[in-house]
């Protein structure tokens, strides 16, 4: 089986890494096309032994990749095509029926009730990803909440398949050396109690409401990682409540980096270090589509507080008794991360939800979407048909004088950031 992914982009994110993960164990000949920068994670893939092009996609107007991108599939004599993120979704399921493969399968990683991948799903969006999804055969979800809200769109039950995230359990054992280390070299004191945070600087993500609860409790420090446009409003938010000192944006990448001129400079944990150095960890998201982050810290045996995360909260409180639902506000996660520290809270045993999610299951459920949606196919690969039409809604105010070949597809990258109270 010759399977190519077609992935938005191949940055640090929840999504690239998936496939990452998935490129080691799925067993068939793998390639990868990113649409946009390839990213550290595009070095990863290859240093695994997995090809990766670029398509060098230069905007969101540039629909001159679709015929590149489809001749790329007709010349690859690919089985099948497997799309992840929304914008290589669209593009993907469209060049793969104009060179003629309709194997399709897309992986829906980060739909939302209100946004996909961090943006408002604005009616264009919603209009689009709904008409190029009947192209594919198959469509993914990575939660049964994903699955509800794909039913909620009109996609037909049949086509929808629930394959959960996975991760690599041992690599988030907890590790009392990489605990002194971390804190010794981030100046830590030994005896600190440390909050943890991970994900996308994004309004969506609600870290200012972690930031703003670490601030109120005096001699409790916050690691962060992650990068995003939140990062400045961030800092600066601890700054003016007088706990710059206190909260520590790592950004999105750890270890020693080559700075200066006198050697390696380190600037933070990798996420596994991060997560042996902390005392409890926080996603505050009131709205997630999986809730990766949650698994790796139980992983880690931390008691973890989350404001919305489907791979715990669809299961019974048994699966992770470490796991606690807070309303995302400033008030009552700082009066849950204070009881806490009052506790005294320790490791847990990892618990049997990430067992559950490990990633060797998630591949061999994959396979088996692959192998049924190649059964469901004809066999031969039909020549190359034209796309059938994608009603694209028209144009509206400056964009009605462009002329047609300029009109793009909607994109959530360009609509505007949800409002705090839209995540509520």
């Amino acid at each position: 089986m010759k399977v190519l992914h077609v992935i938005t982009g191949l940055d640090v994110g929840g999504a690239e890494q998936q496939l990452r993960l998935l490129l080691r164990r799925l067993p068939a000949h793998c390639e990868v096309v990113t649409l946009t920068g390839p990213g550290p994670v595009a070095e990863g893939i290859e240093a695994d032994g997995t090809r990766v092009t670029h398509l060098g996609m230069t905007g969101e107007r540039d629909l001159t990749a679709l015929p590149r991108l489809a001749g790329l599939i007709r010349d690859g004599g690919y089985d099948l095509v497997h799309t992840h993120l929304y914008r290589a979704c669209v593009y993907g399921r469209i060049a793969a029926r104009m060179a003629g493969v309709r194997a399709v399968v897309a992986t829906e990683h980060s739909l939302g009730d209100a946004v996909i991948e961090g943006r408002r799903l604005t009616r264009g969006v919603r209009t689009l990803y709904r008409a190029t999804e009947r192209l594919g055969a198959a469509t993914v979800a990575v939660s049964d909440t994903v699955a509800a809200r794909l039913r909620r769109w009109g996609v037909p039950e049949q086509r929808i398949h629930v394959v959960p995230n996975g991760i690599e359990a041992h690599r988030f054992a907890f590790d009392p050396a990489a605990r002194a280390l971390v804190r010794t070299r981030l100046g830590l004191p030994l005896d600190a109690f440390v909050v943890g945070g991970a994900g996308r600087l994004v309004p969506g993500k609600r870290f200012d409401i972690l930031v703003r609860a670490v601030t109120q409790l005096p001699g409790v420090h916050l690691l962060l990682a992650g990068e995003g446009p939140e990062r400045e409003t961030l800092r600066r938010m601890a700054e003016q409540f007088g706990s710059g000192d206190r909260i520590h944006l790592l950004g999105a990448r750890g270890g020693a980096v080559d700075t200066e001129a006198d050697g390696p400079q380190y600037t933070g944990p990798d996420i596994p270090g991060l997560l042996s150095a902390v005392d409890v960890f926080v996603s505050p998201s009131p709205s997630e589509a999986f809730g990766l982050a949650v698994v790796e810290a139980l992983a880690s045996g931390l008691h973890v507080l989350h404001g919305s995360c489907p791979a715990v909260d669809e299961l019974p409180a048994d699966q992770a008794p470490g796991a606690r639902h807070f309303s995302p506000v400033v008030y009552e996660l700082s009066t849950s991360l204070r009881e806490l520290r009052r506790e005294g809270p320790g490791r847990l045993p990892v618990p049997p939800v990430v067992r559950r999610y490990d990633i060797t299951r998630g591949a061999e459920a994959l396979t088996a979407v692959y192998e049924q949606v190649l059964a469901s196919v004809p066999a031969l690969r039909r020549a190359p048909v034209p796309a059938p039409p994608v009603p694209v809604p028209p144009p509206q105010g400056r964009a009605a004088a462009l002329p047609a070949a300029s009109v793009s597809l909607p994109d959530p990258a360009r609509s505007p950031a949800p409002s705090p109270l839209s995540n509520r």
